[in-house]
């Protein structure tokens, strides 16, 4: 059994670790933070439960190969209630609200009501996202790895997923402004231009019309801390070993092959190392910078997303607004050299989980590249002063649309870039990668887990495949132990020789 350490607790690294545990390696997960998740994350203030990583979750629907991913590494069983939010969204166009069914086809007539004289235009939006909704994460296998039960797609999906993805190219190198110009009604171009942006113009809108068209991005119910203790529950039981508030300085090796890794004054042995870290932000765990041509294309063409967190814990109750709820406020939200037009809020009223009886929690992320900023404003000393201004002027522009938040506001709490950077170690403190309207769809091995040169180690996380996000995540920590397994004439054990807690 060979000793594998894992660095990074969170999605990948837990994902990681339950995989290589199931293919028979010695495994140990060390993490910097307190509790397992990373990105995937959570926070309490005074009854409040504040989310600040799972907005929604790709695979949690049975029907989708994604689904028994979450299963294997137990994040997902039948005890766990996944809420569907109806509708999904609502825009609030001068006190019209436009809504985002799951239903494509009941979006499609809502859409009409709304606005006939763009039916041409609605009607093609709606079967865009019918294609899409087809495409769906595959589990892959890599060349060279020996497993219990062979994982093979057919060549008719192979096809169309291919055709799809041309199509979300085709569409996602249109410009927003260009796209909206296509509609002549104010409200369905607002909204659109609500759930777009300038840099990935309309691929979000198709993504997310496709995805909970498929009967996907459900909100299993407790959010990211429950999903993460569900994991490292999963790891735990197989006999894993997980080592919080240890962070990990250095990996060593010798004569090119992975040996050990050094952890303040211990060292630990290794034969195998899976860096789940932000790939962005590892070199120091190395005695010289890592070379790599994935990884330098990485470092030129990463552009990171970011978001500044309003967080707030209202002392009535909400539950007569939807779960998202957009609107544009009356003057927009500054924040550093960037004004925002429209307010997105997860309003979490209908979840227990997140709020004492009677009352509501939210939150609003405001999402662009502001670390400078902040970092800025915490070396000058008016990063508490700065946090509450943000909060000030976005409660100020909720209680116009929503007059039951006014002075029953009793928590306010901001989390910056700089608190990603600070609690997940993640480069400029970003959960994400921005995908322009020129980016390129591209597959899974984008940037492959391994660096010709280093033996024994991997690297797996959200930087692996652009946008990211948790699919990513996971699928990258089953990838990397796929090139262990590999390596090492291990067979690799896959979703189907296990059961999923599936009754």
């Amino acid at each position: 059994m060979k000793k594998v350490i894992v660095i990074g607790a969170g999605i990948a690294g837990l994902s990681a670790g339950i995989y290589a545990k199931r293919c028979g390696f010695d495994v140990t997960v060390m993490e910097s933070h307190s509790i397992p998740g990373g990105n995937c994350t959570a926070w309490k203030r005074k009854g409040y439960l504040f989310e600040g990583g799972m907005h929604w979750l790709t695979g949690s629907s049975p029907k989708e190969p994604l689904h028994r991913l979450w299963r294997y590494v137990g994040a997902l069983n039948d005890d766990v209630k996944v809420i569907y939010n109806e509708p999904y969204a609502e825009y609030n166009y001068n006190g019209t609200p436009i809504r985002l069914y799951r239903d494509i086809d009941k979006t499609e007539k809502h859409w009409l009501t709304v606005a006939p004289e763009d039916e041409k235009e609605i009607r093609i939006l709606c079967n865009y996202a019918r294609e899409i909704k087809k495409l769906v994460l595959p589990l892959f296998k890599i060349k060279g790895v020996k497993m219990t039960k062979r994982v093979r797609q057919s060549l008719p999906f192979l096809i169309m997923a291919a055709r799809k993805k041309k199509r979300i190219r085709t569409l996602g190198g249109i410009s927003r402004e260009e796209y909206i110009n296509r509609f002549s009604n104010e409200g369905m171009r607002g909204f659109i231009r609500a759930h777009s942006n300038d840099t990935t113009g309309i691929r979000f809108l198709l993504l997310t019309m496709g995805t909970i068209g498929r009967g996907s991005g459900g909100y299993p119910e407790g959010g990211s801390l429950p999903f993460m203790g569900r994991m490292e529950k999963t790891l735990k039981a197989l006999g894993g070993e997980i080592l919080y508030k240890t962070r990990v300085d250095r990996v060593v090796m010798e004569q090119g092959k992975v040996v050990g890794v050094v952890a303040g004054e211990q060292q630990l042995p290794a034969d195998a190392v899976v860096i789940t870290a932000d790939t962005m932000a590892i070199d120091h765990l190395f005695d010289k910078p890592l070379n790599a041509p994935w990884l330098d294309r990485m470092r030129h063409v990463t552009k990171p997303t970011m978001t500044t967190f309003i967080c707030l814990g209202i002392s009535t109750d909400l539950t007569k607004y939807p779960y998202r709820y957009i609107f544009n406020p009356e003057q927009p939200i500054e924040l550093a050299d960037r004004s925002y037009t429209k307010l997105t809020i997860n309003n979490y009223a209908s979840n227990p989980a997140y709020s004492p009886p009677g009352k509501s929690a939210m939150t609003i992320m405001l999402i662009g590249d502001t670390y400078d900023f902040w970092k800025k404003a915490k070396e000058d000393g008016t990063y508490a002063q700065e946090k509450q201004k943000i909060a000030d002027k976005v409660i100020a522009a909720i209680a116009e649309k929503m007059p039951e938040i006014e002075e029953n506001v009793e928590v306010c709490d901001v989390a910056t870039p700089l608190t990603y950077e600070r609690y997940c170690a993640t480069w400029r403190g970003s959960w994400m990668t921005e995908m322009t309207t020129n980016s390129k769809i591209k597959s899974f091995n984008s940037y492959p887990p391994v660096i010709e040169g280093l033996s024994g180690v991997y690297f797996a996380g959200h930087r692996m495949m652009p946008p990211g996000g948790f699919p990513v995540a996971a699928n990258s920590g089953r990838r990397a132990v796929q090139y262990l397994c590999r390596d090492t004439k291990t067979t690799f054990v896959g979703e189907k020789d296990f059961r999923t807690g599936r009754k």
